[in-house]
């Protein structure tokens, strides 16, 4: 045990501890600190000291094997979690509190239940990238719970994640045009603090906009003449 700054204590495992808490061999869990898998330990002295993230790392090394990873993805995709922004980062890059949307916490292997087979180290990069993942210690948060739902079933339907993530990235452009349309619109005719009261409103246009574009569309495809 050890006592943090802030008075509460953290459970410690020695090197067999630990393997025994996650259910592998003593040469499991040092082949997997050789291959990086894992973060170093605490020393003292001789004895190497692990706590309850060690702990979860394991366990979700376990569950992405079953999940049909290598260790060498898994090890990819470690290096993509730790070299990504984490959620005070992340809400400095979008400049929001999380705004409307309610965000989603997920472990590793909830994520890759979520995109079976498409939880690469690409596709992973250019989520943290485009700010729909942080990472919050052994969490994983999405920013949107809409967002989460709708590039899922777009998976599902056989669409691949990359090209979901890509045209995301698109979205997003026309959409900051969008809010910059209907800012302008605001600032110039009322008080600034109008804004958040009329918010409904822009997404209102939005909808309607996208729902008419979208009709457009569908009978241009039916047209036989066009």
């Amino acid at each position: 045990m050890e006592d943090t700054e802030a008075g509460t204590t953290v459970r410690e495992y020695r090197t067999e501890e630990l393997a025994e808490a996650a259910g592998i061999p003593v040469r499991t869990l040092r082949f997997y600190r050789e291959r990086k898998l894992l973060p170093p330990p605490r020393r003292e002295g001789r004895i190497a000291w692990y706590d309850e993230h060690h702990l979860a790392r394991l366990r979700t090394i376990a569950a992405l094997l079953e999940r049909g990873h290598t260790l060498g993805g898994i090890a990819e995709l470690t290096a993509a979690f730790e070299n990504g922004r984490d959620v005070g980062q992340l809400g400095e890059l979008l400049g929001i509190g999380w705004s409307e949307e309610t965000p989603v916490r997920l472990t590793p292997e909830a994520l890759a239940d979520y995109f079976e087979g498409e939880v690469t180290p690409e596709n992973l990069a250019a989520s943290l990238d485009l700010g729909y993942l942080a990472t919050d210690g052994d969490e994983i948060v999405h920013v949107s719970r809409r967002l989460l739902d709708v590039s899922s079933a777009l998976v599902r339907e056989g669409v691949p994640l990359s090209a979901v993530l890509e045209t995301g990235r698109r979205v997003r452009a026309h959409a900051d045009a969008m809010a910059a349309l209907f800012t302008e619109l605001i600032s110039a005719h009322l008080p600034q603090d109008a804004l958040p009261r009329l918010r409904p409103l822009a997404k209102s246009v939005v909808e309607a906009e996208l729902s008419m574009a979208m009709d457009r569309l569908l009978a241009s495809a039916q047209d036989p003449s066009s």
